[in-house]
């Protein structure tokens, strides 16, 4: 079944721990991020709402799912995703602003495809 590994993979876009010091940003889109991901097509869960950092420029999880997470926020604010846990696998796209953004993503698990959309918040 296709689960949070591969719901987490659009996001994104995105999760990681965050430190207790604070950080200097080394591009506009450093720093904490909430992202809500929502199932449009395929056997997922509905939704999930995940807790992201990024640190220059790469996206991170702070998440305990052993998840292989890496992912990439570019200039102009592109980003791409790729998650995998288990059998399932699933890779975001999107842009983030300033202090919002969005795509799409897609994945596949035991289930068989999914695919949707996300949304980011700055936090």
């Amino acid at each position: 079944m296709i689960r949070f590994a591969t719901m987490s993979a659009a996001a994104a876009i995105v999760c990681a721990a965050l430190s207790s010091q604070p950080a200097v940003a080394r591009t506009p889109y450093d720093g904490p991020w909430s992202v809500v991901i929502i199932t449009d097509r395929g056997t997922c869960d509905r939704a999930y709402r995940y807790s992201v950092q990024i640190v220059d420029g790469i996206v991170r999880y702070a998440g305990e799912m052993g998840m292989d997470f890496r992912g990439r926020v570019g200039r102009g604010g592109a980003v791409s995703v790729s998650v995998a846990a288990g059998g399932s696998r699933a890779d975001g796209r999107g842009r983030l602003g300033r202090d919002y953004g969005g795509g799409t993503w897609a994945g596949y698990g035991s289930t068989g495809r999914c695919s949707g959309r996300w949304t980011a918040e700055r936090r």
